[in-house]
């Protein structure tokens, strides 16, 4: 309730319990997500005339995510969150495609992302694509949602989106240029 921007003028105390959950999601986002987060929901302690306080409960203190959002630092979490991303090759560094396929049957979503995936290999090695990166495939975070067993693939480098104008995919598969996550 918090985080989605009430204002609760008497609240002058603010308690986030596991602060660090989100860090370790398998998305490059994740420790943005966990500073905006922990960044809002500390706005909303001492908004009136008594002041507040926030107490942030995590294992992962020194984690430079939790450490910045304690002092509402957002250049140094910029910095720190640049640097990772730089280093691990993920936007806005280099482009980022999302490929996902949805099934009722889970041997069946598995097989398409598989047969994809290993066309797409064999593609990018006749185009003499290095500089694209195939991540997968391997089922989603959220394996299953609304009844529909999920997988993807990523394509990630300078400009995976040309490469993919040239492929016709099989019907069925979702793109996503630049995803804002990879849940």
């Amino acid at each position: 309730m918090l985080a989605k921007g009430l204002d609760l003028p008497r609240v002058t105390l603010v308690g986030v319990v596991s602060a660090d959950e989100g860090l370790f999601l398998p998305d490059y986002r994740a420790a943005e997500r966990t500073f905006q987060v922990l960044t809002q929901v500390a706005g909303r302690a001492g908004r009136g005339l008594w002041g507040g306080r926030v107490i942030v409960q995590t294992y992962h203190p020194e984690h430079y995510a939790i450490r910045a959002a304690a002092h509402h630092d957002y250049a140094r979490f910029y910095r720190h969150e640049m640097r990772f991303r730089q280093e691990a090759a993920y936007p806005p560094e280099v482009r980022l495609v999302r490929l996902l396929y949805t099934h009722t049957r889970a041997d069946k979503a598995r097989r398409a992302a598989e047969r994809l995936a290993a066309d797409l290999r064999w593609l990018l090695r006749e185009a003499d694509r290095e500089d694209i990166t195939l991540i997968g495939p391997a089922p989603c975070f959220y394996p299953r949602l609304r009844g529909q067993y999920r997988w993807h693939i990523l394509l990630r480098g300078p400009d995976p989106v040309t490469f993919l104008r040239q492929v016709a995919l099989p019907g069925g598969w979702r793109v996503d240029v630049d995803p804002l996550n990879t849940l």
